[in-house]
């Protein structure tokens, strides 16, 4: 079964709208800028251009963030996207920052290397945020914060997340309309976090299978058992279905002990989280 037309936006309406989430969400809380962490991928490159659109370019930074085993055509990507987009940017190795304890206390564990890169990279951007006067914009996408391919308080930490309702096949053809260049929207994605890792060989499956999976399960509301009769492969059906269950408590903050009347995050609210 193909539900992949099912997936199809309205890239106009998508583009004004995100482009006014993306103002209103900063402007809202007194400020005017945003900062991003720019990749070279396709997510990244397409938050930058929202991010300037909404705000301006001289109200956008750019921070590029590449380890020593980054693909240079990485840097060279996002490299071009800041010329492309007019916006101010930042070079900042992390390799000085990671490197002494990834040699002191990892061994070849990629998963948790991957993850210590992640948060060194946010750790940046929240400073270099503080430094500029803007919030940070997230660049993840709704295939990878419902799989839980993210790095809680790494690459899925930030003040706003405009495109964390767009689906990966999504995003391809929001960056397509607004842009982004075809080279940095063909190419595979990948976290680059190790030499010739890609996102879909890790998880085991593609983007495009994924999200008529996701699609199903989630905006659909189906059961595995209906997916799977559906036509989809059960292995697939089941470990992503198992993925989004066990991954939840990335997508939440953190739970509260509730011992009050009124506790943060349950009863404890301000008009503006009803967005007034």
């Amino acid at each position: 079964m193909d539900l992949l037309s099912r997936l199809k936006i309205d890239t106009e309406l998508a583009e004004r709208l995100l482009t006014d989430f993306v103002r209103v969400e900063i402007t809202r809380v007194g400020v005017s800028r945003a900062v991003v962490g720019l990749s070279g991928g396709i997510d990244s490159a397409l938050v930058a251009t929202l991010a300037t659109k909404a705000l301006g370019a001289e109200n956008v930074l750019a921070v590029l963030m590449p380890y020593r085993a980054s693909n240079p055509s990485s840097r060279a990507d996002a490299e071009e996207m800041v010329e492309q987009l007019g916006i101010q940017s930042k070079l900042i190795e992390i390799t000085p920052i990671v490197e002494p304890y990834l040699s002191a206390h990892v061994d070849g564990d990629e998963k948790r290397r991957g993850n210590i890169m992640a948060r060194a990279r946010m750790i940046i951007l929240y400073d270099q945020s503080s430094a500029f006067g803007g919030l940070v914009v997230g660049t993840s996408n709704k295939t990878e914060t419902l799989l839980g391919y993210t790095t809680q308080f790494g690459d899925n930490a930030a003040a706003l997340q405009p495109i964390g309702d767009l689906y990966k096949t999504q995003v391809w053809q929001l960056a397509e309309a607004v842009g982004v260049p075809p080279h940095i929207v063909d190419k595979a994605p990948s976290a680059d976090l190790w030499s010739g890792q890609t996102d879909e060989g890790e998880l085991g499956f593609t983007y495009a299978m994924a999200d008529q999976i996701l699609y199903l399960l989630v905006d659909e509301r189906r059961t595995p058992p209906d997916v799977v009769a559906l036509g989809f492969d059960e292995r697939v059906v089941r470990e992503i279905e198992k993925r989004v269950r066990q991954n939840h408590f990335k997508r939440v903050i953190p739970p509260v002990a509730k011992l009050s009347a009124r506790t943060i995050g349950a009863d404890f609210l301000y008009p503006r989280d009803w967005g007034v």
